[in-house]
């Protein structure tokens, strides 16, 4: 095993764990202020891939394609707070679990009627296609490079939209105490609102720059969901910080662990059994991760202790 090759799948595991940061930081931001559990923010991350790979076929630009995701994701995400999800702010969780797994359908059925149930395909622009040389020898995708950099400009415009700016006061009020901020005459509703249409706007813009990796298609938003639930589990809900430290803490350890256990495991087993052994190991070692974070720190690594 090379150093060039380990750096490799190191980067790829910090580009998954940027690209999970900005489902979870959308989905974290909704369940800390709005107390919401959102099983259709995977839906709003579909959403925005379908828009990018159509504008994309419709205009060849894939500047063009980028802003139509975060447009739709967060157009759709407007018209659903407003028309379901507000009414569900003050219905327990149950109710939202259900209200929000229908939207899945809808969503998902919708996508399928309007585009079909082919797989739709976002190409690289001509300017991020290629390889970078890093240090060390190493050479490295400049489109997955440009990934792992434009989400960290994200985590740190949200980091100072948070901490600096008054509607990153008034999110954070209204984290702690929502009936108070509406006492001083903050609307509440065109807040959640807000917050609702930035995270989907976020899963949008995800779902739009994975997709020039994957194929874009119906149904691939529930899968990053679920590793989006186990990253702000990890890092703490309600937590930007913990969103990101926990997306990256999870992209790496899926992407080295699948990467390292089969070759660890070919030390002492036969090459067809290593690579099972390890290959299952490493679909539950994010599971692991988040068991053991909550054996110490219950309420995540930068939850509220």
């Amino acid at each position: 095993m090379s150093f060039v090759l380990l750096a490799e799948q190191t980067l790829n595991g910090l580009q998954f764990g940027v690209m999970l940061f900005l489902m979870a930081a959308g989905l974290t931001l909704i369940f800390g202020v709005m107390g919401l559990i959102n099983l259709a923010h995977g839906s709003l991350y579909m959403i925005g891939a379908f828009a990018a790979a159509a504008t994309a076929a419709a205009t060849g630009s894939f500047v063009l394609a980028l802003g139509a995701s975060l447009v739709a994701a967060a157009i759709a995400g407007v018209i659903v707070e407003v028309t379901v999800i507000r009414r569900l702010y003050d219905r327990d969780h149950l109710d939202q679990v259900l209200a929000t797994f229908a939207l899945i359908l809808i969503f998902s059925e919708g996508t399928r009627w309007i585009f079909g149930s082919f797989p739709l395909f976002l190409d690289t622009p001509d300017y991020l296609s290629g390889t970078v040389s890093l240090p060390f020898g190493v050479q490295y995708s400049l489109y997955r490079l440009t990934l792992i950099i434009a989400g960290l400009l994200v985590a740190v415009g949200l980091f100072w939209m948070i901490a600096k700016t008054r509607i990153g006061i008034r999110i954070r009020a209204g984290e702690n105490d929502r009936e108070m901020i509406a006492a001083l005459g903050v609307d509440i509703s065109r807040l959640y609102t807000l917050i609702f249409a930035l995270g989907a706007a976020l899963a949008g813009l995800a779902g739009a720059l994975i997709g020039a990796i994957q194929s874009v298609q119906v149904g691939m938003g529930e899968p990053v969901l679920i590793l989006a639930f186990v990253v702000i589990v990890v890092g703490g809900i309600g937590s930007i910080k913990g969103a990101l430290v926990g997306a990256i803490l999870i992209g790496l350890t899926d992407t080295l662990g699948r990467f390292l256990l089969p070759k660890l495991f070919a030390l002492v087993l036969e090459p067809a059994q290593a690579a099972s052994v390890g290959s299952s190991l490493a679909s539950m070692s994010i599971y692991i991760l988040m068991a053991a974070v909550l054996v110490f720190r219950p309420k995540g690594l930068f939850g509220d202790s």
